[in-house]
């Protein structure tokens, strides 16, 4: 196995790695590290959850020089992965001397001011907070030597890039860059090519989309059914879950059906104050909260490495959202389970989703016992006493003992569909099974 001290990083670094427990790289480590310490640059397809950060961030703080103002920059997509970004990097440098800023809306300016002030070598920045302080003054590039576009393809998705390309004007042409997505759409590869010098591409697990290695199922059920089953895969759940609900008021319903189960559960979406958010994350972090409920913009990039369980609540709009989903449990090699809840109207959208998958899914509607019919809209028959096509009888009405028999019989109907058994997970989840 290769060493990090075979990659060319120096000996602080490595006492930094040793100290952490590091030994061994990652693949996208082993390939991409000695490529930036010669100065080249990288184009990196690879996930979160593979070593991608301190890929970028070794030979980052290697070649930065401390007390010499801003050298390096990296942008992220969201506030919590920069501040997730940011505190990895601070944990690489606490030999280093090199200090570390984020800078990201939700923050006041003041803070980040007196974060400048103490002249950090390296910036974190989501990129329309980078452009405010860039129009401020407060903020200058042109001693950049480093660039790092971290989940490009989420960039794009949020409408960044003309602001990435605004920022990479300003800095300079001497610089290494290294792009990190884990898909390549045609925009993305148009800005590498305009602002990158002979890229390497450096691909770890760019096929890897099946979600292999994470067990996956689904359920087809009513919307209603769905906190039922979700409070029953959670009890039988062992380690940390993320639920993702596909709006921002879905997350807020969830989470509170959640606590009001008695479960420890944060969330996070848009419309939260940052500091909320924040909190949220630290608890989620910290194991005080055993629940995260997200949007899918909100969680995208976050590491959490005890998360054994992924709740699809709601099913994702494309199958690649649906894969990076699924990643954030599984990861460094764990075990991780991924349960999505279909509801009727989504049927279809799921099925195009399950013809992108390599491995075969759990049909939990046929383990569990749980049977579903979605009614066809075209077979059904007009409500009772609606006649669109009037006889000459139409005219008459239900009155007295009629309308009473009537009335009665709808009931009975009523009552019959309502005692229809439902199969319960929590006897498939007593059986020594526990998740």
């Amino acid at each position: 196995m290769t060493k990090f001290e075979k990659l060319g990083l120096d000996q602080k670094l490595l006492d930094t790695l040793d100290d952490a427990g590091f030994t061994t790289p990652f693949p996208i480590q082993e390939r991409t590290i000695p490529i930036l310490l010669e100065g080249s640059d990288v184009i990196g397809q690879a996930h979160t959850g593979t070593g991608k950060t301190a890929a970028y961030a070794l030979p980052m703080l290697q070649l930065i020089i401390a007390k010499q103002g801003i050298q390096g920059i990296v942008m992220a997509p969201t506030r919590e992965l920069a501040l997730q970004i940011t505190a990895e990097i601070n944990r690489y440098a606490k030999n280093t001397g090199i200090r570390t800023a984020s800078i990201y809306g939700g923050q006041g300016m003041g803070i980040q001011l007196d974060a400048l002030r103490k002249k950090p070598e390296i910036i974190v920045a989501t990129p329309g907070r980078l452009i405010d302080h860039l129009k401020r003054g407060t903020i200058k590039l042109n001693n950049i030597k480093h660039v790092v576009l971290d989940e490009a393809d989420v960039m794009l998705d949020m409408g960044f890039i003309e602001d990435i390309q605004f920022i990479l004007d300003l800095t300079p042409e001497e610089r290494v860059t290294s792009l990190w997505s884990a898909t390549m759409p045609q925009e993305i590869m148009r800005l590498a090519q305009t602002n990158m010098n002979s890229p390497k591409k450096i691909l770890v697990d760019s096929d890897d989309l099946s979600g292999a290695g994470i067990d996956q199922s689904f359920l087809i059920i009513k919307d209603r059914e769905k906190p039922k089953f979700v409070l029953d895969f959670i009890d039988g759940n062992i380690g940390q879950c993320i639920v993702f609900c596909s709006t921002k008021i879905r997350t807020r319903d969830v989470a509170r059906m959640l606590r009001k189960a008695g479960k420890k559960s944060v969330a996070i979406e848009g419309d939260m104050s940052q500091n909320k958010r924040e909190d949220s994350m630290q608890r989620f972090r910290k194991a005080k909260a055993d629940i995260l409920v997200a949007t899918d913009v909100a969680a995208r990039g976050i590491d959490v490495p005890e998360v054994a369980l992924v709740i699809n609540y709601d099913i994702p709009n494309q199958d690649m959202v649906y894969f990076h989903r699924i990643g954030r449990t599984a990861r460094a090699g764990a075990k991780g389970r991924a349960i999505t809840l279909v509801s009727y109207s989504s049927v279809g959208e799921w099925n195009e989703i399950k013809k992108q998958t390599k491995v075969k899914m759990t049909d939990l509607n046929e383990k569990l016992g749980v049977e579903f019919k979605i009614p066809d809209p075209l077979k059904r028959r007009a409500m009772p006493g609606r006649h669109f096509n009037r006889s000459k009888t139409s005219g008459r009405r239900f009155t007295g003992r009629h309308q009473n028999a009537r009335d009665q019989n709808a009931r009975d109907q009523y009552d019959k569909r309502k005692k229809v058994q439902h199969v319960t997970t929590r006897s498939y989840f007593s059986k020594k099974k526990r998740w």
